[in-house]
């Protein structure tokens, strides 16, 4: 097994992750850590992302707007995307697990989770 190395780099980024609800981009998280690593590559931090994404401390989300973004909250959550101005806001609401329960009911193989995202317009477009 190989030997995971810490990374000051890759903490930044994850904190970063972790105080934001905006669901950056990866250019986003880029300019963000710029300013503790001015050195610091894209190539890096996608690298980093990507880490993050496969050793399950982020999420990698894709709303369909060409961009893929990331969320350092990786507890079951759903998001809504406004159509309008393309903010990504977390959807606080019950459980919805046992959906899993009803759709590996008439499937063969097996489930292990799913991703919801509503779609519509956020109280702020409505009220412009």
């Amino acid at each position: 097994m190989a030997v995971i190395r810490h990374s000051k780099q890759r903490e930044a980024i994850k904190n970063y992750l972790m105080s934001t609800t905006m669901h950056p981009t990866a250019e986003a998280v880029y300019d963000a850590v710029r300013n503790d690593f001015p050195n610091i590559s894209l190539g890096t931090v996608y690298r980093n992302l990507n880490f993050l994404v496969e050793h399950n401390e982020a999420l990698r989300l894709d709303f369909g707007d060409k961009f893929i973004h990331f969320d350092g909250h990786t507890q079951p959550h759903n998001h809504f995307y406004c159509r309008k101005c393309h903010s990504i806001i977390d959807i606080q609401m019950d459980s919805i697990n046992h959906i899993d329960i009803i759709a590996n009911s008439g499937f063969e193989g097996i489930i292990e989770g799913h991703s919801v995202i509503f779609h519509g317009l956020c109280d702020k477009c409505i009220t412009k």
